[in-house]
């Protein structure tokens, strides 16, 4: 019964991770805007304490770009491949990732759920999210620091930019140049993360799905699981954005041998992050986060609920 649980888990994820791809790689992108140490001339001098200054003399930041128009300009500068650079890192994560805190949340789930009643407590949701969001990040970590550099890998100057060819490229050349504990910098955020988007995520799904059900408002079928899933794909990206942007900065950047790396770690990115462009920088990609969070979550819940059915005898 476990074992299905992991087979059903990663099967939807994969599903879902793929077919939002596109959407991820933008948010990745946005989330990146603004970095003072990224090479671009009119950045070269502007340090964090002059970012708010409006003299005349002053550096300015270039502009923020929306998700529509950053869309666009990865379509027009590196063509329509580059929306699925880092795909098959995707599909690494999802299989190491996903798979493990769906199952995970899913055997808890049977463990602690009333037998009486078929009920659980939303407290017990939540704390079996956080489980399997922890330990599932922790078993996927190396697949999403591939993911996260492959995908911001075009926004680099040519001659800069890591090439990596696939996602078993990436994670090779890390180990080799960086050390093989590279592969889990930004951990300690990727577990913050996960555990903050799998508790919100499956915990809300199931409490908005057993509240629908339980007043009677809607069937339970494809109507209530899309409601139940955009709902909980909401919860999620309200919670974990301002985690996901300080993972996606520390994630990428580069450290070069002999030279102070950008981020000390996780709260010095944060510090320097809103010092420099201010605290609602925690929440940059936020439109393209819930615009990548709501389909992948409804196509994430509805694919499960459909193979359930199929994996219903086996």
């Amino acid at each position: 019964m476990g074992l299905k649980g992991f087979v059903e888990g990663g099967i939807a994820s994969i599903v879902a991770g793929c077919s939002t791809h596109p959407l991820d790689l933008i948010k990745v992108r946005m989330q990146l805007q603004g970095e003072s140490h990224v090479p671009n001339p009119a950045l070269q001098t502007l340090r964090p304490a002059l970012a708010f200054q409006t003299t005349p003399s002053a550096i300015h930041m270039p502009p923020r770009v929306g998700p529509i128009a950053t869309g666009i300009k990865i379509f027009h500068t590196e063509g329509v491949a580059a929306l699925f650079s880092g795909v098959s890192a995707t599909v690494l994560r999802q299989t190491l990732y996903s798979t493990t805190r769906m199952g995970l949340y899913d055997i808890l789930k049977q463990k602690w759920t009333d037998e009486e009643t078929k009920t659980m407590p939303l407290s017990r949701k939540i704390t079996a999210g956080l489980i399997a969001g922890g330990i599932g990040a922790a078993v996927g970590n190396p697949a999403d620091v591939a993911m996260v550099r492959m995908q911001a890998d075009g926004r680099l100057p040519v001659s800069q930019r890591r090439n990596y060819t696939s996602v078993v490229d990436a994670i090779t050349r890390m180990s080799k140049q960086e050390g093989v504990t590279s592969l889990w910098r930004g951990s300690s955020l990727t577990v913050n993360r996960a555990m903050l988007v799998t508790a919100s995520q499956l915990a809300s799904y199931d409490q908005i799905k057993e509240t629908i059900l339980g007043n009677g408002w809607m069937r339970d079928g494809l109507g209530t699981h899309v409601a139940a899933s955009f709902s909980a794909g909401f919860v999620a990206a309200v919670a974990s954005n301002p985690v996901d942007v300080i993972k996606t900065r520390v994630m990428n950047m580069k450290v070069e041998v002999g030279k102070k790396p950008p981020y000390a770690g996780a709260l010095d990115c944060a510090m320097k992050t809103v010092k420099a462009e201010g605290p609602m920088a925690l929440y940059k990609g936020f439109i393209p986060t819930i615009s990548r969070q709501g389909p992948f979550t409804v196509v994430l819940f509805v694919t499960l609920e459909q193979v359930r059915k199929l994996l219903k005898d086996f």
